[in-house]
């Protein structure tokens, strides 16, 4: 090559090498697999935000955390998740139990609420809390008007006969929330009760749905006049001014906190390390009211949303996650709800 095409090619990389180095993305490339349990917008709009931030490219699929659970426990001997956020806590705590996920305490701990904290001491550091929200009703009042239902407060209210076929709630076998809601009643009322109670409520069930978060736009659509759930889910529809209300059930209620955790054997650690860092930012945790998922956030170093519902005045039961989130009580109390309750007919 002549000297002078020579220095014109060398002086040309030179220039692009020092514009790639100017880059808002310079210097954080590569990818991160993710597993996301939360609302969808709410994965979505993060993944592309950290791309934008960072570089970093976030290969992600939204699943349950049941569903998780077992894909995780399938791939534990060749891993190909990084990292996985969102969904209720239970199901994470059991996965740090199987020895699927790794450990990781933040520097910034003190930025988080003693709830979140207490899930990182819980769980030897192996899963963080990344929100907490409690399990309530939702209800579509021109459904409930039109076909002359009252209004249901209390969890003796959606057994009664007249909610026959109107009442919609996840499938405990891939929904967490649903298992959230299992294991509070047993908490509450005794398990024997529990299950009675279940039994007399799978009667007015319409469609277990694979996902906790189905039930809020099914319920502002009217598709279906209630839906239990955690109660963050119907704040949206509320706010776009969907005929929705909201109600704590007024025996008590449980309450989930989210997970976040590194799932042990990451291929991509460094970088899984720094979209669970991101995610556990004021950046990071203020996504998620942007899109209308109106958890309470973990991290207490900024103004939170004010339209997340305000947890003071729930009547919330003393839930041990410590028990219950156990792998063995899991499916102890799933495999009873199979074939006690699931096989009956509605």
């Amino acid at each position: 090559m002549p000297t002078t095409i020579r220095s014109r090619t060398l002086a040309a990389a030179a220039l692009l090498s020092a514009a790639a180095a100017l880059s808002p993305q310079a210097g954080a490339q590569g990818v991160v697999n993710a597993l996301c349990s939360t609302d969808a917008p709410w994965c979505e709009a993060a993944a592309a935000e950290f791309t934008r931030t960072t570089g970093i490219k976030v290969n992600q699929a939204h699943k349950g955390t049941g569903e998780i659970g077992a894909q995780l426990r399938a791939e534990a001997a060749n891993p190909k998740t990084d990292i996985w956020w969102g969904g209720t806590g239970d199901p994470f705590l059991q996965a740090a139990e199987q020895g699927l996920l790794d450990s990781y305490r933040p520097a910034y701990i003190k930025d988080l609420h003693d709830w979140s904290v207490r899930q990182y001491d819980m769980s030897g550091n192996r899963v963080g809390g990344f929100y907490t929200s409690t399990i309530g009703f939702g209800y579509n009042t021109e459904v409930l008007q039109k076909k002359n239902l009252p209004e249901p407060r209390c969890w003796a209210d959606l057994v009664k006969p007249e909610y026959k076929g109107e009442v919609e709630i996840s499938h405990p076998a891939s929904s967490g929330t649903a298992y959230t809601v299992i294991a509070g009643l047993v908490q509450q009322m005794g398990e024997d009760a529990a299950f009675d109670y279940l039994k007399k409520l799978h009667r007015n069930i319409s469609n277990y749905t694979r996902s906790g978060q189905a039930q809020a736009p099914n319920v502002a659509k009217g598709e279906v006049a209630i839906g239990v759930t955690f109660a963050f889910n119907f704040e949206k529809w509320k706010h776009e001014k969907y005929p929705v209300k909201t109600v704590a059930p007024c025996e008590g209620t449980s309450y989930e906190i989210g997970g976040i955790a590194l799932v042990k054997g990451a291929r991509n650690k460094a970088n899984a390390q720094k979209y669970y860092d991101w995610l556990m930012s004021p950046a990071g945790q203020a996504v998620g009211a942007r899109v209308g998922s109106y958890q309470t956030p973990a991290n207490k170093t900024f103004k939170a949303d004010p339209r997340i519902p305000p947890i003071d005045g729930v009547k919330l039961i003393d839930y041990d996650f410590a028990k219950y989130g156990q792998s063995a009580e899991r499916k102890r109390l799933i495999d009873r709800w199979t074939k006690e309750v699931e096989s009956l007919p509605r």
